[in-house]
């Protein structure tokens, strides 16, 4: 009985220093992960049917482990123009202002939504639509206006890629981040999609170089992957290298949609994604994930072991 007992804490203070995946409860995806602070911020897509996808809760850590929700930070209550479909938040903070860019009505030609931008002074909100209407609207070298994704290079610059339909643009944002301006040619938009590219761009910047990655196959599949490229510039050329981040048999299916941050060391990287569990075939039945992301000695990405365990507790930087 003493055992048991002892065996029994040993396993609860075990699980109380790793996250556990999925890291909070519920249906969600598309998690963009931040760090603000010392604390990690989660804004993912509440998954559900898009008529009732009006919302965006997040949730916060200082440890990767114990997560606290901040429930309806942004809905469509304070978005005029967003009547279903709100989801794939992207958060960025500048001059003590976060900035939620989202996307919203699964638009299509001549209709309203695409990419809109609310406003807040807290990470957790309450964000109020900035511009009274999309930031972008139209459909630019076949890219559905979905899935942005705000990357600050080190000269200052912010760049958003966003695209669905198997298409990628990138734009820069102007200071203010509420509207884009031209590259030096005088381009407003330009398309940088690399091989198998579906959804779901992220950047990421590692020893000079752009690591850029992506979503492949379909949202609601088994089979729902990120590979990634390597580039000097982050406006490319971006050839594929490989899938990072997949399913596993024993695990779960559909692993894509996903982020990356940085801990305390310099090469301590994780990788936050969504997933979907082995008893579940709903396309919406996603969770949110967080794992281990490592670089080998030649820069190079290894593929990703998701786990049910998710990572120990950390500090961050």
């Amino acid at each position: 009985m003493i055992l048991s007992m002892l065996c029994v804490c040993l396993s609860c203070h075990a699980q109380r220093q790793h996250s556990g995946n999925p890291i909070f409860p519920g249906w969600y995806a598309d998690p963009e992960a931040v760090v603000f602070g010392k604390k990690c911020w989660v804004f993912p897509t509440f998954s559900a049917e898009y008529d009732k996808q009006l919302f965006f809760d997040a949730f916060s850590s200082s440890d990767l482990v114990k997560w606290k929700k901040h429930p309806r930070v942004l809905t469509n209550e304070n978005v005029s123009w967003a009547k279903r479909a709100m989801w794939a938040p992207a958060v960025v903070e500048k001059d003590g202002r976060y900035y939620l860019f989202f996307s919203a009505n699964d638009v299509h030609e001549g209709e309203v939504g695409g990419i809109g931008v609310a406003v807040s002074r807290k990470p957790q909100g309450p964000y109020k639509d900035a511009l009274g209407k999309p930031l972008i609207q139209q459909i630019v070298n076949g890219a559905q206006p979905i899935d942005q994704h705000v990357f600050r290079d080190d000269d200052g610059k912010y760049y958003m890629y966003y695209g669905g339909w198997g298409h990628c643009n990138v734009v820069r944002l102007a200071d203010d981040l509420l509207s884009i301006v031209p590259f030096d040619d005088g381009t407003l938009f330009k398309e940088v999609t690399p091989e198998k590219y579906v959804e779901g761009p992220f950047m990421l910047k590692y020893r000079g170089k752009y690591y850029f990655m992506w979503s492949e196959g379909g949202w609601g599949q088994p089979d729902y992957c990120v590979s990634y490229a390597i580039s000097d510039s982050p406006l490319g050329p971006f050839r594929r290298i490989g899938k990072i981040l997949e399913q596993h048999p024993n695990v779960a299916t559909g692993a894509g949609h996903h982020s990356v941050i940085r801990g305390r060391g310099e090469d301590e990287w994780y990788i936050v994604y969504h997933r979907r569990p082995l008893n579940e075939t709903a396309a919406n039945s996603r969770q949110t994930c967080i794992d281990r992301l490592y670089f080998d000695d030649n820069g190079y990405i290894l593929p990703v072991k998701i786990s049910f365990e998710g990572v120990k507790a950390t500090k961050l930087k």
